[in-house]
């Protein structure tokens, strides 16, 4: 059975949620331009220097009073809209639901039907679109802008056909850009640092096609075949995404996937103070989750972390999971696969919440899967992802390292608690260098990524433990730096006639200029053998 579109029980509530929010809106719209106004991307002040603008701060001083004055004048309208909105989040289901009517081409997989076997590819991102003020805290700002042209980039990459070429060694990839320089690129000059780089669609296919399919060699190292690439994975079937906290952010995204995805969640977490969030504190924001899927989804259920402090318990951060329909075996039989996202805790020194939240995570998936569990149906995967925020070699995230998790779930850039696999690379970039040349398109961040030298001034670098030196790497190790966005599949809960192999990790490098994270993409192969 899908799931209902809608989050309200009836139109009548929707129409009320809606006309509160629309008296909010523009209250807090007005907030966000004031703070805004007052904060300045890297690149703002780039061009200010170079232009050799000094009115800014009257711009601001004047900027600001008038946006106060606006905010003062719509703060009564919001108020009323407040009134109305607040007491509706107690009967919200916490998430929309968008089905495309015709789906996308593909709503189920007939790999299994056919073969007896199947490729399923998932990937995960921090987009951070927070409302614009609160962006630019991160030296990431125009966020509606941002939103349209990384779900541009994220159908290109995704809709290109899937070429899979080994190279022996590291050097023969060299830096080389995938395959966009076979494809024509969507022009990104519509935001930041990108502009001077960006390049006429139609000069990218006149490139030569054997650099084009040599930059998508595949390294094979400790068994993984691994890649960085300048564009996301070809023929993803499910997406995570985190911090779409902006509602119109997730609503142009959702535009720009639909196309592909053709079942999408989003809005994704619990409003105010109810009782299903079970916190003291109030939620202005949600879980800022985004789930996009080929296949159909039959059931979804999220859970607000109830152990939030500080500055993230103002969003209902939590654990959505889901369970999808695949297809059907060769005996007929019922395929699901089960996909759960999640953003935990941020602090640094703070891994006694994060651990407890892993510990309802662990939990609530285990619930979910039991609730939903039917005898005549195969499970084909059961994967988690998102943004765990601590990484595998900081001293700092000791405790997280060795959580009870990582028994169940593998990951397959760990080797052990505190160690990565040598080919690592860290996903979480330092903000204040995001529009460094080095690292400002997706072709610059890739040889970067591959380049140890240069990647350790661009990823964030471990956090030291409590009173002790950091000595990092270790002696004849590489330079890895934090890994806090993961994948990770799990292989006891799957039926027992299915064998899972990886077919590829891949750091993706095409969202430079438009995120503090490197998403990170996981193609696993299913083999379900024909006897049961």
């Amino acid at each position: 059975m899908a799931l209902q579109v809608s989050p309200f029980p009836n139109g009548f509530v929707a129409g009320i949620h809606a006309v509160g929010w629309a008296f909010i809106l523009p209250c807090f719209w007005f907030l966000d331009r004031l703070i805004a106004l007052c904060k300045s991307t890297t690149p703002e002040q780039t061009q200010r220097l170079e232009k050799g603008c000094y009115l800014h701060p009257l711009k601001v001083f004047f900027g600001s009073i008038i946006f106060f004055i606006l905010f003062l004048a719509t703060a009564p309208l919001g108020f009323l809209g407040f009134m109305l909105w607040a007491p509706l989040q107690a009967c919200r289901r916490p998430f929309y639901y968008h089905r495309e009517t015709p789906s996308s081409p593909e709503e189920t997989h007939r790999g299994f039907e056919l073969v007896g076997k199947a490729s399923f590819g998932f990937a995960t991102a921090n987009l951070c679109l927070l409302p614009d003020s609160l962006a630019r805290f991160n030296n990431l700002g125009h966020t509606q802008r941002r939103a349209a042209v990384i779900g541009q980039h994220i159908v290109q990459g995704v809709c290109r056909p899937h070429i899979r070429i080994f190279i022996d060694s590291p050097s023969s990839c060299g830096t080389l850009s995938p395959s966009n320089s076979i494809l024509p690129t969507v022009n990104s000059s519509s935001y930041g640092a990108t502009d001077k780089h960006a390049q006429p669609p139609g000069r990218a296919g006149h490139r030569s096609a054997p650099r084009a399919l040599l930059s998508q060699g595949l390294r094979q190292q400790d068994d993984v075949p691994w890649e960085v690439s300048s564009l996301f994975p070809a023929n993803v079937d499910i997406l995570c995404l985190e911090e779409v906290f902006d509602k119109r952010a997730a609503q142009k995204l959702t535009q720009a996937l639909k196309p592909v995805f053709g079942h999408i969640l989003y809005d994704i977490g619990v409003y105010a103070c109810q009782p299903p969030c079970r916190c003291s504190s109030f939620k202005f924001f949600n879980s800022g989750l985004f789930l996009a899927s080929r296949f159909l989804v039959l059931e979804a259920q999220y859970h607000c972390f109830p152990n939030s402090r500080g500055e993230d318990a103002l969003a209902a951060k939590g654990l959505l999971s889901a369970k999808v329909l695949i297809g059907q075996n060769q005996k007929q039989k019922k395929v699901v696969g089960y996909f759960n996202c999640t953003h935990l805790h941020a602090p640094e020194g703070e891994g006694e919440i994060r651990c407890e939240q892993l510990n309802l995570v662990t939990k609530w998936i285990g619930d979910f899967q039991a609730a939903n569990k039917l005898p005549d149906e195969d499970v084909a995967f059961d994967v988690l992802c998102g943004d765990f925020n601590f990484d595998n070699c900081s001293p700092d995230d000791t405790l997280e390292q060795n959580h009870c998790l990582f028994e169940e779930y593998r990951d397959p850039c760990r080797a052990g608690p505190g160690k990565e696999k040598p080919w690592v690379i860290g996903t979480l970039l330092e903000q204040p260098t995001l529009y460094e040349d080095d690292i400002n398109t997706p072709e610059n961040l890739q040889r970067t990524l591959e380049t140890e030298d240069l990647r350790k001034r661009y990823i964030s670098p471990p956090v030291p433990g409590e009173d002790c030196p950091l000595v990092y790497p270790e002696t004849g190790q590489p330079w890895i730096g934090r890994r806090i966005d993961y994948i990770l599949y799990r292989e006891n809960s799957i039926s027992k006639h299915c064998r899972t192999e990886i077919e590829e990790v891949t750091f993706i490098t095409q969202l430079a200029g438009l995120t503090d994270h490197i998403p990170v993409g996981l193609r696993l192969n299913v083999i379900m053998d024909s006897a049961e």
